[in-house]
């Protein structure tokens, strides 16, 4: 399962590097609706990096991974509009198997929605694995898709993915100082993402032995 993972991550690299914006548009969207069991901080951060690096434009990838997550959420809004509650969750129960999305993701996006209603949109997309999910809970209750959706969709996408952009962004610009002091940030980049992939995979595995009881 581990090495799945980082051979998935370093094919989403991959892409990015090899087609651009278009490359960080299609990753948002596929991460979004959890197609790739990978989170979306993974291209935003290189997106910004390379930002700082003067390949790409802040604003155009800001622009294009909003874009990304804006048409995954439009997509989850349908998928619960049509398929409704009870249907959805038979067919997230069968597709528990290939552990990429299980109930207890949307037993936790149908709960945010719960107690915060329209605002709750907003909050989704700025907790990581809600994200387009939270879209799902306002498709069953036919929230109006031009108003509220609408607004707290592309507010909350910006700020999320602006705050990975922005990390990356600091990372690439002040690259001469990371050389400089490279054996220090080597561990504190590889700290934090054995802390991130250990938070990534024992939450998977934790939905994988609820799924099995």
């Amino acid at each position: 399962m581990d090495e799945l993972l980082a051979s998935i991550a370093q094919w989403a690299v991959d892409f990015v590097y090899s087609f651009g914006y278009v490359g960080v548009f299609v990753l948002i969207t596929l991460m979004n609706l959890h197609v790739l069991p990978l989170p979306t901080q993974l291209p935003l951060c290189l997106a910004g990096f390379l930002v700082g690096q003067g390949q790409f434009s802040f604003a155009a990838v800001l622009v294009w991974s909003t874009a990304g997550a804006v048409i995954a959420s439009l997509g989850t809004y349908y998928i619960g509009a049509w398929i409704g509650e009870e249907s959805l969750r038979k067919l997230v129960k069968r597709a528990e198997r290939f552990r990429l999305v299980f109930v207890s993701d949307l037993d936790h996006a149908s709960g945010v929605f719960e107690r915060h209603g329209g605002k709750a949109i907003l909050l989704g997309h700025l907790f990581p694995t809600v994200g387009a999910l939270i879209s799902i809970p306002a498709g069953i209750t036919r929230m109006p898709i031009f108003g509220k959706f609408a607004f707290y969709t592309v507010l909350g996408s910006t700020l999320w993915n602006g705050i990975f952009i922005v990390l990356g962004l600091v990372l690439g610009a002040n690259w001469p100082l990371v050389k400089q002091y490279t054996t220090i940030i080597e561990i504190v980049v590889l700290a934090t993402m054995v802390g991130v992939v250990f938070w990534f995979l024992r939450r998977r595995w934790k939905a994988w032995k609820a799924f099995k009881k």
